[in-house]
C-alpha cells in the first residue's frame, strides 16, 4: 500500500467516524495499520480504531486494538488510551493488563494480583435498560467496576449487581447541598454513563436478594425515604423510576437535580 493510498483510507475512516459507521471506521484504520503501524501519526489510528471497536462493544478487539495504543502512549499523563484499554482488559478479565493500564493512566492502586477489589469511593451510574434509564449508587471496587448499594426499580436490575461503567462523567447529584461530581476516575464520586452493564460484559456476581416490590406514600415535598428493616438486615435505599416522579431532585437524566 502507497502512502498516497493510506492518506485517501484514513480520510473516508474519519467521513464514516463523523457518521459514526464504527465497524466500517474501524476497518479503515485497521487496513492502514496493517500496513503503516509505526508512522508518526500511527498512534492516533490505533487509538480510534480501538476506540470505535469500543463502541461497537467488541471487546476482544477493543482489547487488542487497545493494548497497541497503549505501547504508543505516554505513561502517568492520563493518557485516554490507557483508561479504554483498561476497561476492555477488565471486561476481558484480564487483570495484569488491566492493572498495567491504571497504572499507565496513572492510578495508584493497591499492591496485589488479579480481580481488584478496592474501595474506591461512591459514585453514580446511570443505567439504560431496554430504553429505561436509572441513576443508581455504587461502590467503587475498581476505576470501572462498581456495586450498586441501592435497590433499582428497573426491571432485571438487582442491589449488589456490578455493573462497568464508563469514565465520562455527565450530570450531577447533590446530597447535604454539597455537589458529587467529581471527575471520574481521577475522583470517587460522580455521575458517569453505566454504559456497559454485564449484558454487555458476560455478567460478572448478580446479588442474591430478588427484587422487593414496595408501595411507599410520599409527601410531595418528600423525595427519599431510608427503610429499616428488621433482625440487623442493613436499610436498604428506594428511589422510584423516572416516569413516576413529579419533580426533578431524582432525574435520571444530566444536570443537577
Amino acid at each position: 500500500m502507497h502512502k498516497s493510498q493510506a492518506r485517501q483510507l484514513i480520510e473516508r475512516a474519519y467521513q464514516a467516524w463523523d457518521a459514526e459507521e464504527w465497524l466500517r471506521a474501524a476497518e479503515l484504520f485497521e487496513q492502514v495499520l496493517a500496513h503503516f503501524p509505526d508512522e508518526k501519526p500511527s498512534a492516533e489510528w490505533w487509538y480510534d480504531a480501538a476506540l470505535a471497536r469500543k463502541f461497537l462493544r467488541n471487546w476482544q478487539k477493543a482489547y487488542e486494538l487497545g493494548r497497541e495504543a497503549a505501547a504508543r502512549a505516554p505513561r502517568g499523563e492520563g493518557e485516554p488510551a490507557f483508561w479504554n484499554l483498561g476497561i476492555a482488559a477488565t471486561i476481558q478479565r484480564e487483570w495484569a493488563t488491566a492493572r498495567d493500564a491504571w497504572a499507565g493512566f496513572g492510578i495508584e492502586l493497591p499492591d496485589g494480583e488479579g480481580e481488584i477489589d478496592a474501595r474506591f469511593g461512591n459514585a453514580c451510574v446511570r443505567l439504560d435498560t431496554g430504553g429505561l434509564q436509572e441513576v443508581v449508587w455504587i461502590e467503587r471496587l475498581c476505576p470501572t467496576r462498581g456495586r450498586v448499594v441501592n435497590v433499582p426499580v428497573t426491571g432485571g436490575r438487582r442491589y449488589g449487581e456490578i455493573v462497568v461503567h464508563d469514565g465520562v462523567p455527565n450530570g450531577e447529584r447533590i446530597v447535604d447541598g454539597t455537589i458529587c461530581l467529581r471527575r471520574v476516575p481521577r475522583a470517587p464520586g460522580g455521575v458517569v454513563e453505566g454504559s456497559f452493564t454485564t449484558a454487555d460484559c458476560g455478567g460478572w456476581s448478580r446479588s442474591s436478594p430478588r427484587p422487593w416490590g414496595v408501595v411507599v406514600a410520599l409527601h410531595e415535598t418528600t423525595h427519599r425515604r431510608r427503610v429499616r428493616t428488621p433482625g440487623g438486615v442493613p436499610g436498604r435505599s428506594l428511589r422510584s423510576p423516572r416516569r413516576a416522579r413529579r419533580g426533578g431532585c431524582w432525574s435520571s437524566g444530566p444536570g443537577r437535580p
